[in-house]
């Protein structure tokens, strides 16, 4: 395997295969292996362990999670990297590289596929590593989320903006729905900062490590996720008015005489703003808006 974890590195390597990084694909690569090394560690990485990446770039994690893991299947979206990818991750016989989206990636039955039933839905929980860029990283977490694939734990490196949100609480500028849709189905954790000298090439702003680790069951009961989760996005989708008045112009059903009467039953006062609710509120507001639904 060549090492690739190094500026020059990396400018050597794309020169050699006339490839640029691409923006629209967010592309910066991680050059310092002591970061490399923090993540893996936060991963808890054994022999026993089957790895999914997503997005490996030019396999600087890749190849250091494969000294680690028993099997690393690493989900690459730009065709143009394949060949670099086999070039630096050459002799690495634990490692293989999926060309696909990883947004279209049923990462369960990948699991099963590459090893024979034994991980995956049915199986033994897997891990998952990723180095997220920016637009992707909410479709992205969602679809990890809302499919509930059996991985025991995610370390994803996300720009620091978006980790923060991740683990804000209720009454802060940085939770939204994002916040809730995470802490719903994961506990979150900020592992450590991550500064913007340490890719190349450098991006405009800092990331942060932060590690997802799946409840057995969500952090509050609701009966109907769907519901639950369209009431969460009207609540902050017009985030200068007050819940009332957003919920009224959310579309959902009742006119803005039942919304009042819903809020009261959950004993949420309607001029609130969504930001402030928490899950268990967001839960009691699901189930007065299902039973008024109900009829």
């Amino acid at each position: 395997m060549i090492q690739v974890a190094s500026p020059a590195a990396v400018r050597s390597i794309m020169r050699r295969h006339n490839i640029s990084c691409r923006k629209s694909l967010g592309q910066n690569f991680l050059v310092d292996l002591n970061i490399i090394k923090k993540i893996l560690d936060s991963a808890a990485l054994t022999s026993d362990d089957l790895v999914l990446e997503i997005g490996p770039g030019l396999g600087a994690l890749t190849a250091q999670a494969a000294q680690n893991a028993g099997r690393v299947l690493a989900v690459e979206v730009d065709h143009g990297l394949l060949p670099v990818l086999a070039e630096t991750l050459e002799g690495a016989g634990n490692v293989e590289v999926i060309e696909g989206d990883a947004l279209k990636t049923d990462f369960d039955r990948l699991a099963a596929e590459k090893s024979g039933g034994l991980f995956g839905s049915g199986g033994r929980k897997y891990k998952l590593i990723a180095n997220l860029p920016y637009y992707i990283t909410s479709p992205l977490l969602m679809h990890l989320l809302t499919n509930r694939f059996n991985f025991s734990t995610a370390i994803v490196m996300v720009q620091l903006e978006v980790a923060e949100r991740l683990a804000a609480g209720p009454g802060t500028k940085q939770y939204g729905a994002l916040s809730v849709a995470v802490q719903y189905f994961t506990e979150s954790k900020i592992l450590f900062k991550v500064p913007r000298t340490v890719f190349f090439p450098a991006p405009e702003v800092d990331s942060a490590v932060v590690r997802l680790s799946p409840r057995n069951l969500p952090a509050v009961f609701v009966r109907d996720e769907k519901a639950f989760f369209k009431l969460v996005r009207a609540a902050f989708g017009q985030r200068r008015k007050t819940l009332l008045n957003a919920l009224d112009g959310s579309g959902l059903g009742p006119d803005k005489a039942n919304w009042l009467k819903i809020l009261q039953r959950c004993g949420i006062d309607g001029s609130r703003r969504g930001e402030t609710l928490t899950l268990a509120e967001f839960a009691l507001l699901t189930g007065a808006y299902l039973d008024f639904c109900a009829g």
